[in-house]
C-alpha cells in the first residue's frame, strides 16, 4: 500500500459521474492488446480507464508507449505514478512480482493460449511456466494476485506443483481472445478481401512466435520462398509476427523483397486474429497463434517445435510434438495442396491438444464479467448478456505500389480458354531461370528485364499520355513485345498486339453481378499465351477469351480498337 495516496482530480469537471477507476497493466505490446479484450466487457459509463506499463521487460519499447497513448478513452500513467494511486481494479495479461506495489484488486490472465513457455528470467527456475511460478505470483511469501485466470483446468495441475498457495485465487475462465475469433467468423469474407484472398485465391497465413527457436528465427526467408513458389492468382500469403519480434527487429525491411512480390504483413497491434479467421491454411511454430489457428480447425503445419523453451507438461509442448511438419526446403506448393485436401479426421489429434489449452469455448465473457464487477463496489453488472465484438478488418502492410511488377508466366490454351499460372519475382541478373515468359508493368525498374519481356502493361488508367499514343511509343521502343496493354479502367483495357492490331477488352458480367475487375497484366499474359499456341486474333471480337487461374474463370470480350 502506498503511504501517500495520490489525490484524484476533482469530480467537479466530469460530465458523467465516476464510480470506479480501473487500471490496465501491460508489460509488452502483446499483453497490452490482450487486456483490451477483457476490459471491453465493462460498461464504460461510470468508469475511468487508465493504462500503465510495468517496467522491466526486454520488449517494452517506444512503440508500446505510442500505442497506449493513441488509445481513445485511456489515460496513460507512468508506473511510479500508478503505484501511488488507489484503483478499484487492476487487470493484467502478464504478471511480475513488482505488481504487488499496486493499490488495487489485481486480476491476472494469460496473454497467449494458456501458460506454456519457460522464461527463467521471470520465473527464476527452469520448470515453471511463465505466469504460474511462485516467484511471479508471490511477495514475501504471500500471493498478491486476487484472481489468477486460467484458460483450461489442465493448468490447475501445473499450478499445484509450481505455486500451490495460488490455487485459492485460480479461476478457469476460458479465453476471451479466442472467443472473439469465434465471434468473428461471420466477418470472414471481409477479412479475406482485406488480405487479398479474392477471385478464388486461398489464404496462407505464416505465423511466428519470438526467439531463436521460432519459425522466423530459423527460416526468416520462408515468406519470400512462398510468394515465389505459389501461383499469385491462386494463393495469397500473409505473415503474422509476434510483437516481440517487432520490438527488436525491422520486419518491413527484412521482408522488403517479399512485400514487393505481394506478401501481406499484418501489423503487431491488430489484425492477426482476423487473419487467423480468414485463413485457409497455416504455417507456424509452437506459438499461441498456431495453436489458435488449429483450434479454429484450419489445416496447420509447423517448422519449429519449440521443445527447448516449453514446459514439457504443457499442451503447447504436446502441440509442437504432434503438429505436422512442413519441410521449408521442399516443394511448398505440393505440401500446401496436401494439407488442404487432407481429411479433417486426420487432424483429430491436434484438436484434442488445442482443447486442452482452451476450455469453455464461447463462455469466457459470461465467466469473466461478473468476476470483474465483483471488485467494482459502486457499479452493478449490466442486465444484458455480455458480448465480445468481432475484430475489425486487418490493414496489412504491403510493398511499394499495388502489387508485384514482374511475373514469370506459364500457361496453356484449349480453344478459347487460357489457363495461367503467374509467379512474382524480383529480377536478379544470372539468378533466375524462367518457367515460361516474363510479363511486367511499365514502372518495373529493371531495364534488362524490360527488353526481354513478352508482355508490358501500364496499370494507371488516368495516365498523362493517351493510351493509343503510349502504345505506339512502346511499340517503337520495344518491338519484341507480343502484347502491350494500357488500362482504361478497372475492367476495361486497350491492347496492341505484335502485328499492330488494337483491341479493346472488357471483363464480362456474371449472372447479373457487377463487372469484375481485370488485371491488365493478367489479360496481356493470357493473350500472349493464346497467341503463342496459335490463336487467331481476328476471331477475338467474335469469340472472346476465358482466363482461368486455379478454379476461377473470367470471361473477356473484345472489340476492334481505335
Amino acid at each position: 500500500m502506498p503511504s501517500h495516496p495520490h489525490v484524484w482530480p476533482a469530480d467537479r469537471w466530469n460530465t458523467r459521474p465516476v464510480k470506479a477507476r480501473v487500471l490496465a497493466v501491460a508489460r509488452t505490446l502483446t499483453s497490452a492488446t490482450r487486456v483490451l479484450d477483457v476490459l471491453a466487457l465493462l460498461d464504460p459509463d461510470g468508469i475511468e480507464h487508465y493504462f500503465t506499463v510495468n517496467p522491466g521487460s526486454a520488449f517494452a519499447d517506444r512503440a508500446l508507449d505510442d500505442y497506449l497513448r493513441g488509445l481513445p478513452g485511456y489515460t496513460v500513467l507512468d508506473w511510479e505514478d500508478a503505484v501511488l494511486r488507489r484503483f478499484d481494479l487492476a487487470v493484467s495479461c502478464a504478471v511480475h512480482a513488482s505488481m504487488h506495489r499496486l493499490d488495487a484488486r489485481l486480476v491476472v490472465l494469460p496473454h497467449g493460449a494458456g501458460y506454456n513457455r519457460l522464461v527463467t528470467e521471470s520465473t527464476g527456475d527452469a520448470v515453471s511456466s511463465a505466469g504460474l511460478s511462485r516467484n511471479e505470483l508471490t511477495h514475501r511469501g504471500r500471493v498478491f494476485v486476487d484472481v489468477l485466470g486460467l484458460s483450461h483446468p489442465e493448468q490447475l495441475d501445473r499450478l499445484r506443483a509450481s505455486c500451490p498457495e495460488a490455487l485459492d485465487v485460480a479461476r478457469v475462465v476460458g479465453d476471451p481472445c479466442f472467443d472473439r475469433m469465434l465471434r468473428s467468423r461471420r466477418s470472414r469474407d471481409g477479412y479475406r478481401a482485406a488480405l487479398g484472398a479474392v477471385d478464388g485465391r486461398r489464404l496462407v497465413v505464416v505465423d511466428s512466435t519470438w526467439s531463436e527457436h521460432s519459425l522466423f528465427g530459423r527460416h526468416h526467408d520462408l515468406p519470400q520462398r512462398l510468394v515465389r513458389q505459389l501461383p499469385a492468382d491462386e494463393y495469397t500469403v500473409a505473415v503474422v509476427l509476434h510483437p516481440n519480434i517487432w520490438s527488436r527487429h525491422n520486419p518491413v525491411a527484412l521482408l522488403d523483397d517479399a512485400l514487393r512480390m505481394g506478401l501481406r504483413l499484418v501489423p503487431p497491434h491488430q489484425g492477426w486474429q482476423a487473419a487467423l479467421v480468414a485463413a485457409d491454411v497455416l504455417i507456424g511454430d509452437h506459438g499461441s497463434v498456431s495453436v489458435y489457428g488449429a483450434a479454429l480447425k484450419h489445416p496447420t503445419m509447423i517448422v519449429a517445435t519449440g521443445a527447448a523453451e516449453l514446459d514439457p507438461r504443457s499442451p503447447g509442448y504436446a502441440f509442437g510434438q504432434t503438429a505436422p511438419l512442413l519441410d521449408p526446403d521442399g516443394d511448398l506448393a505440393a505440401q500446401l495442396e496436401l494439407a488442404l485436401t487432407q481429411a479433417s479426421d486426420d487432424r483429430t489429434d491436434l484438436t484434442d491438444i488445442t482443447d486442452r489449452s482452451l476450455a469453455h469455448h464461447g463462455e469466457s465473457a459470461r465467466l469473466l464479467r461478473p468476476l470483474l464487477y465483483s471488485f467494482l463496489d459502486g457499479l452493478d453488472e449490466p442486465a444484458h448478456e455480455p458480448v465480445l465484438r468481432p475484430y475489425p478488418k486487418p490493414v496489412p502492410t504491403s510493398g511499394v505500389g499495388d502489387g508485384p511488377t514482374a511475373y514469370d508466366v506459364e500457361g496453356k490454351s484449349e480453344g478459347t480458354e487460357v489457363s495461367l499460372r503467374r509467379y512474382p519475382f524480383q529480377f536478379q541478373p544470372g539468378g533466375h531461370t524462367p518457367r515460361g515468359f516474363h510479363a511486367l508493368t511499365d514502372d518495373h525498374p529493371d531495364d534488362e528485364l524490360r527488353y526481354t519481356a513478352e508482355v508490358l502493361a501500364r496499370t494507371e488508367p488516368h495516365a498523362e499520355r493517351p493510351a493509343v499514343d503510349w502504345l505506339a511509343d512502346i511499340a517503337l521502343e520495344l518491338p519484341g513485345l507480343a502484347v502491350t496493354v494500357a488500362a482504361l479502367g478497372p475492367a476495361l483495357h486497350l491492347l496492341r498486339l505484335h502485328n499492330g492490331l488494337l483491341l479493346e477488352a472488357h471483363a464480362e458480367r456474371d449472372r447479373g453481378r457487377p463487372a469484375p475487375s481485370l488485371d491488365p497484366l493478367l489479360l496481356g499474359s493470357a493473350l500472349a499465351c493464346w497467341l503463342a499456341d496459335g490463336g487467331d486474333p481476328a476471331g477475338l471480337p467474335e469469340h472472346g477469351l476465358t482466363i482461368r487461374t486455379g478454379e476461377h474463370r473470367t470471361r473477356v470480350s473484345f472489340t476492334t480498337g481505335p
